[in-house]
């Protein structure tokens, strides 16, 4: 075997490690039109602006104001046996996450108040948990999708010198954009509740 193909060899081998975890995610993106099933109520996000989940629950019409004016279509109803939640708006990130956008809509198209007006920096959905060991940095893949894709930026989160990814509490909304773009499965950053 001559060196040139000995190298082409060893180039393909290190381009499908590359391209496989990216190969992975378009897959995953073109099943995204199945239904999804609701999340489990330990990662129920609320959309933004919304009060604290018991006062939440008391105050939302469930009129779907916010699901009809959401401008990314990340707001949903939920479908539970649940009275008391069934058909209250929320937003899985894995299927469309909140993209903190511009007009904030659900908010002020709110009639009950159950969504406060809040400024977009000062959003609290969730936060946004990092695992680094499904991470792909770890591989030494260079991905950098939750980082790249926030819509906060490098007050939410950011790579340190060390090249590993930090999220920041103070800044991050818990929107799900990184959690939507991340490539791993399962998923190396997802939102979680905050902890009063």
């Amino acid at each position: 075997m001559s060196d040139q193909t000995g190298r082409r060899g060893f180039f393909k081998e290190a381009l499908s490690q590359i391209i496989q975890p990216v190969a992975e995610l378009l897959d995953d993106r073109i099943g995204e039109h199945l239904p999804v099933e609701a999340p489990s109520e330990r990662v129920l996000l609320r959309p933004p602006g919304a009060l604290p989940e018991a006062e939440f629950l008391e105050k939302c019409h469930r009129c779907g104001n916010c699901v009809k004016n959401c401008p990314a279509n990340a707001i949903i109803p939920l479908e539970s046996t649940r009275a008391d939640l069934n058909n209250t708006p929320y937003i899985d990130p894995d299927a469309q996450p909140c993209v903190i956008c511009d007009s904030l809509a659900c908010m002020y198209v709110c009639p009950s108040g159950a969504l406060q007006t809040v400024y977009a920096e000062d959003i609290r959905m969730g936060l946004a948990v990092f695992n680094a060991e499904t991470c792909l940095r770890t591989k030494e893949i260079t991905c950098t999708y939750c980082v790249d894709t926030c819509p906060i930026g490098d007050d939410a989160i950011h790579l340190t010198a060390e090249g590993v990814v930090e999220v920041v509490d103070a800044g991050c909304t818990g929107c799900g954009v990184c959690q939507y773009a991340c490539p791993t499965s399962p998923k190396s950053i997802v939102i979680e509740h905050r902890v009063a």
